[in-house]
């Protein structure tokens, strides 16, 4: 099947089109829709939002959110999960959250879908890097394997059960091992 190559669009022009669902990105002029979630994502990406928000929010540190979509750097990425820091969410005038962010999340996880490609993935992770992103994760259920990507430092495979998964920072008190992640997908 050939295809034929989309006409490349601003990000301001994407940002006027009206949202998708699944959600569609920006990367590099062109829009790029997500693959719609399946099971094992659905379990993962809802149990890791609240695993997170767990530990993070009630110390008012940070709030991990599902699928939000972050303009930043010329891209519009929608990560599977965005955890931010309290004092980086922004907000509106009357105090509340925004509804639109335009920085990097200062964590960012993707759940890799069966159809999704790896290096897309990475891609996305890698240019959060490149800004105020500290780490990001790249689940992929099919492997269960985890891949821990550190600002500044070598990418982490984990794929051991017992293997403690890095976190960032500000999340230290987070506890989870690569066999509690994965054995969400068995309740």
């Amino acid at each position: 099947m050939v295809q034929t190559p989309q006409k490349s669009i601003t990000l301001a022009e994407f940002l006027k089109l009206p949202e998708t669902k699944p959600a569609s990105e920006y990367i590099n002029g062109q829009i790029i829709q997500k693959p719609m979630p399946q099971g094992k994502h659905s379990t993962i990406q809802g149990e890791t939002v609240s695993a997170i928000n767990s530990v993070v929010k009630p110390n008012r540190i940070a709030r991990a959110f599902p699928e939000l979509r972050c303009t930043f750097g010329s891209r519009s990425i929608v990560p599977d999960v965005s955890v931010f820091t309290l004092d980086r969410i922004p907000r509106d005038e009357n105090g509340e959250i925004a509804n639109v962010f335009q920085a990097a999340p200062d964590w960012t996880i993707e759940i890799l879908s069966p159809d999704q490609s790896v290096t897309k993935v990475t891609k996305n992770i890698l240019h959060c890097l490149n800004y105020e992103t500290q780490m990001g994760w790249l689940i992929d259920p099919k492997e269960q394997i985890v891949i821990a990507y550190i600002r500044n430092q070598q990418p982490v495979f984990l794929d051991e059960a017992n293997a403690l998964l890095p976190v960032s920072d500000f999340a230290s008190e987070l506890k989870l091992t690569v066999g509690d992640l994965f054995g969400w997908l068995l309740e």
